[in-house]
């Protein structure tokens, strides 16, 4: 009759309140769902004394403030009475007066800044990269740029061969010219100063001490993203970064302080899904990390911790990510950060840090190697069921029980909001349980 376990697509409520209207708009934007009246957190049926009634008034609330018609069911258990809301996926954008929300995970959030803009852009079946610069002209194409990509995707194998084709044939057939116009994507890809139409999307580097208020010298890399690659990394090999030196025989070998792979993934991670009408693209080099920084949070669909299990791939620029992809430059499943991870587990790094900051992502490489019984005890007990900020969390729990959410935002850099949002799920996964209330400490149930 209904589901014996509370899932993204479920939910239990007690009894009706006017803020669950917030929880059918989300699941009407997302995949759908259901909620259930009258049952408690547990799954157990409580009863509605008020069932009637709500059966008769529901249905018109609904209608009138979010403009949906879902099935209300009344059903029964061991004879109390509780209601089945069933929420279908709208095709269409919903909102709640004037609010737009989305379930994601077990979470509700509502919609805002750039994550809307999306959003809207999506349900009418439109992205950025796919709108069209009315001022551009195929004069703001660089040639140089769109041969080279003719070079790499014959390469990679991933286009047939297209040296026949004028630059203005080759961007119809790569979608990036329209009988509207050049798109976006099209200037964020070959265009020659993309910087007149989109000012923020340089790369800035700068190279810090100890910490960020101990800042050395900078640089900027301007143009393409296909230039800005290749100017960033050269940047970083012959400025910003240092080539220890070691000997196999006779052989003198020099190699970056951090694994290649490892940088050219974050950065092309940046530039593909970054939002590029935020701030510019920000890559602090310092003492003991490498930090990357892009505009524009994880797709609503995505979470932290979903980037670490099995998921599809949701570009927020599909055309930008498409081309990057027949170039050979990006797999397009979704695997940047498993290759990330792998690329400084092999170097014998600690594994990378990726978080939501400041409305954008981040990922930070440490430069310290991690020691084998350590490695051992993260990569054998916790595998693959936790994010490195839960892990974070759980070792600062482990060296310091009484320690504060706030003290646990500052040490891991991250908000309160998300410190309490992975206190919340690794106590609803049994890995640590509060004694004492607010004046107590943290017991980590599971052992690192």
């Amino acid at each position: 009759m209904s589901s014996s376990k509370e899932s993204q697509n479920i939910e239990w409520k007690q009894n009706w309140h006017d803020d669950y209207l917030r929880w059918i708009c989300g699941f009407a934007n997302a995949q759908g769902g259901r909620i259930f009246i009258g049952k408690d957190d547990s799954g157990k049926t409580v009863g509605l004394k008020n069932v009637r009634k709500l059966l008769e008034d529901l249905p018109n609330k609904i209608r009138d403030l979010l403009g949906l018609m879902p099935d209300i069911n009344l059903l029964e258990d061991e004879g109390k009475e509780f209601l089945e809301i069933v929420v279908k996926p709208s095709t269409v954008p919903i909102s709640l007066r004037g609010s737009y929300y989305w379930r994601s995970g077990s979470v509700k959030q509502e919609l805002k800044g750039q994550a809307l803009n999306d959003f809207l852009l999506k349900k009418m079946g439109m992205t950025w990269d796919r709108m069209v610069e009315d001022n551009a002209t195929l004069d703001d194409i660089d040639e140089k740029t769109v041969e080279l990509f003719k070079k790499e995707a014959v390469t990679a194998g991933r286009l047939p061969d297209t040296s026949d084709l004028s630059t203005e044939d080759l961007l119809k057939k790569l979608r990036l010219l329209t009988r509207d116009g050049l798109t976006n994507a099209a200037l964020v890809l070959f265009g020659k100063d993309p910087g007149e139409f989109f000012p923020n999307l340089f790369v800035k580097i700068g190279r810090f001490g100890e910490n960020v208020v101990d800042m050395r010298f900078q640089e900027v890399c301007e143009g393409n993203l296909f230039q800005m690659i290749r100017d960033v990394m050269e940047q970083l090999e012959k400025k910003f970064l240092i080539k220890p030196v070691r000997f196999e025989g006779l052989r003198r070998i020099e190699e970056l302080e951090y694994p290649v792979p490892a940088l050219r993934e974050m950065l092309l991670n940046a530039l593909v899904h970054r939002n590029y009408m935020g701030s510019m693209t920000q890559l602090k080099v310092m003492d003991d990390k490498i930090s990357l920084w892009n505009a524009g949070a994880l797709p609503v669909e995505l979470t932290i911790e979903k980037l670490f299990k099995t998921h599809e791939s949701f570009p927020r620029n599909p055309l930008i990510a498409d081309i990057c992809y027949k170039a050979g430059y990006i797999d397009s499943w979704g695997r940047g950060v498993e290759k990330i991870t792998e690329a400084c587990e092999k170097h014998g790094f600690s594994r990378p840090v990726f978080e939501e900051r400041f409305g954008g992502f981040a990922v930070e490489l440490f430069k310290e190697k991690v020691s084998e019984e350590l490695g051992n005890q993260l990569g054998n007990q916790l595998g693959n069921q936790l994010g490195n900020i839960k892990e974070r969390i759980l070792s600062e729990m482990k060296a310091n029980p009484k320690i504060s959410g706030v003290q646990l935002a500052e040490l891991l850099g991250v908000s309160t909001t998300a410190i309490e949002k992975n206190i919340k799920q690794l106590r609803d996964d049994g890995w640590i349980k509060r004694i004492g209330g607010t004046r107590g400490h943290w017991e980590v149930k599971k052992e690192l």
